[in-house]
């Protein structure tokens, strides 16, 4: 090891002496992305590949937001590209001045050149793309692009490969019955060179956008085509939601149970466009805040979501006094218990907006939090002191997650930890690891004892941790904090983890409740007091292993959403099938490769197959080469790319609400393969 460090040490040096200007690159054109496309589009795996998509779909929506575009067609073809048509105006085709191109060679092939960097020559008042690479970007990284504009009564074609244009710009005159046709198609091949999955578009995840660009577009159609060689296979939806946002709130609350109706308003003041919506559910524990600005997701919030957070709880606060519900005057409902069943989508049309780099995840314009505060404080204190009993309703639910707090601090400081990975009060189940970077190490929860042995002993000891649970955890959708914090799995969980950890520790006699609403704050979620930075679940491949890990990832999604978005919670994926042919044995995860498995091996091969239910049937050799060993085991890791459609997986599958989920189940029955049934 000593000699080869110090041996690309001399060779650095050597490097460093001959560093001059023919070493300094000039990149040109579109070099630059398809150097490095991760900065342009976030990754060259699935998420960047969709994201290629969101580029073209959100410049057609910028043309529908101008008011010119009202019809939006997106088909995923057979051969993995995608065509996306608008009839806005069509990007323009005469010559410009700067580039002697044409204006539609120009956006395709030069970075930084677009219609939307306002000012009085800007083609868009208001819009998502700010930073003129999003059509060029798409083009760099496509084998092949075709364009199709049809603009003053003609059809505009021209065709790239990699960025470049391999024909000039084409034209005919449109026929009399089409001469008033306008708008632009984009068709284009994603490159096989640039992205390192296969190309392949997921139809969810691409309807799961169009969805939510189409609440938030309410003046909008969109249609989803998904073809097929077999054309019994292809998909196709229509999205088209009139009510907009508030459309948006009864479909993220179907199955809970509302306490009043939507509320909603739209306000335009100095330039910047409002569009709000909320409810309160009574059978919800947490709270679903998204925020859009220009109709782009701000995952990480920004200044919109501040204002909403900020007014509400002012408002809250000045009602629940006023109407003389809250009597102490020390008392003060804070953010998270006024916020606790809220449903809420706010959605912000900004002039100049100011965005985090290209991905745009978050809201930076100081003059949007003060509006928003301002707007929601007028038209909600007017709204509920017309409305006493929603009012009432709200605060009920209000004092009730207050009351809910104190019981979960005093459940919470029984579970705390002095340290991050010195504690003495660690769950007694626990086999930890030696490991004391939280980096190095990795923690698998595995379902009861049997699972847990088998774990514990083919585990690697040095940097593998194993927490048995004991049965199926609390289903916390359900259930409101204090009776989380009260759960002893979910206390282990908390421990063995490394969750929940503060810095102060308050004694909780009962004549202290006023002054710990005070200091009472939500656990924040920090990742230096993580234990371990790969958590991995790992249940049986049965029904219950399905409803463990169903449990374990509403918890996590509930209470700690950041280890998603920190890419801390894997699954681990145990083989099915065991085939004994001789001494040799083989391993396969699912029936794809138990038959191709079976297909490679002669007709007349004697071999035993045995089926894998419970991980507690497996030696903890084998365990440790297929499940456990980082070279030779499978594991799936988990982000969450729509909250939306997660927050409403996660209350039809563990909600209160039974006839949701029974509809569920009945319309998914036709998926489910009956021999694979555990009964």
């Amino acid at each position: 090891m000593s000699s080869s460090v110090s041996i690309e040490a001399v060779r650095e040096g050597k490097a460093s002496k001959e560093y001059g200007s023919d070493q300094i690159q000039v990149l040109e054109g579109l070099d630059p992305v398809r150097k490095r496309p991760g900065m342009y589009i976030g990754s060259t795996g699935s998420r960047g590949l969709h994201h290629l998509v969101y580029e073209i779909l959100d410049n057609a929506i910028d043309e529908a937001q101008a008011g010119f575009a009202s019809k939006i067609d997106v088909i995923l073809l057979a051969d993995n590209s995608v065509c996306i048509t608008d009839n806005g105006r069509g990007i323009p085709t005469d010559m410009h001045p700067a580039t002697k191109k044409s204006a539609l060679e120009t956006v395709l092939t030069v970075l930084h050149a677009g219609g939307k960097f306002g000012g009085a020559s800007s083609g868009y008042s208001v819009s998502g793309g700010l930073h003129g690479v999003g059509l060029s970007v798409v083009n760099a990284l496509s084998e092949a692009l075709e364009v199709t504009v049809w603009r003053n009564g003609k059809e505009y074609k021209q065709k790239y490969c990699r960025g470049k244009p391999t024909a000039k710009l084409i034209s005919r005159e449109l026929p009399a019955d089409m001469k008033d046709k306008q708008g632009t198609r984009i068709h284009f091949w994603p490159d096989k060179e640039v992205f390192t999955t296969e190309i392949e578009f997921d139809y969810n995840t691409i309807s799961s956008r169009i969805r939510e660009l189409a609440f938030l577009n309410p003046e909008v159609t969109i249609a989803l085509e998904k073809q097929d060689v077999d054309p019994e296979k292809t998909l196709h939806n229509v999205y088209s939601y009139g009510g907009g946002l508030i459309e948006y709130v009864k479909w993220l609350n179907t199955d809970k149970k509302s306490l009043h109706e939507v509320v909603g308003f739209r306000k335009e003041i100095e330039e910047v466009s409002i569009d709000i919506a909320l409810q309160w559910c009574s059978d919800s524990y947490s709270d679903t805040l998204l925020g859009y600005a220009n109709s782009i997701r701000t995952v990480d919030g920004g200044t919109h979501i501040d204002g909403v957070k900020a007014s509400l709880t002012r408002t809250l606060n000045n009602l629940a006094k006023k109407s003389k519900v809250i009597k102490e005057r020390d008392i003060t409902l804070s953010g998270e218990h006024v916020r606790e069943g809220l449903t809420c989508v706010i959605s912000v049309k900004v002039p100049n907006p100011e965005f985090e780099g290209q991905t745009k995840t978050r809201l930076g314009n100081p003059e949007v939090r003060k509006i928003v505060d301002q707007s929601i404080l007028e038209y909600l204190t007017e709204y509920l002191e017309l409305h006493p009993d929603v009012l009432d309703a709200i605060l009920s639910k209000s004092l009730n997650a207050l009351k809910a707090a104190l019981a979960a601090k005093r459940a919470r400081e029984l579970v705390r930890q002095k340290s991050v990975l010195k504690s003495s009060s660690l769950p007694g189940k626990l086999a930890d690891c030696s490991a004391t970077d939280p980096a190095e190490a990795e923690i698998f929860i595995v379902e009861g004892d049997s699972a847990g042995g088998s774990a514990k002993q083919g585990r690697d000891r040095r940097f593998q941790a194993v927490l048995p649970l004991r049965g199926k955890i609390l289903n916390i959708e359900r259930k409101d904090e204090a009776s989380m914090y009260k759960n002893e799995e979910i206390q282990n969980l908390i421990l063995g983890l490394g969750l929940g950890v503060k810095a102060t520790s308050l004694p909780l006699s009962d004549g202290e409740m006023a002054s710990l609403l005070l200091c009472y704050q939500g656990e924040d979620f920090r990742k230096d007091a993580l234990r371990y930075h790969k958590i991995i679940i790992l249940t049986d491949a049965d029904v219950d292993g399905a409803h463990i890990r169903t449990l374990l990832l509403t918890f996590f999604f509930r209470y700690q959403r950041a280890l998603f978005d920190e890419g801390c919670i894997y699954v681990g994926v145990p083989p099915l099938y065991k085939v004994e042919r001789g001494k040799q044995a083989h391993y396969c995860y699912d029936e794809t490769e138990l038959k191709k498995l079976q297909s490679s091996l002669p007709a007349n091969a004697s071999y035993n197959i045995q089926r894998f239910k419970g991980l507690g049937e497996m030696m903890p050799l084998q365990l440790w080469e297929t499940t456990l060993n980082p070279e030779t085991r499978l594991l799936k890791q988990l982000r969450v790319e729509d909250v939306a459609e997660a927050n409403v997986v996660f209350s039809s599958l563990m909600g209160s609400r039974v006839d949701f989920r029974k509809e569920l189940i009945q319309n998914s029955a036709n998926a489910v393969n009956l021999g694979h049934l555990d009964i």
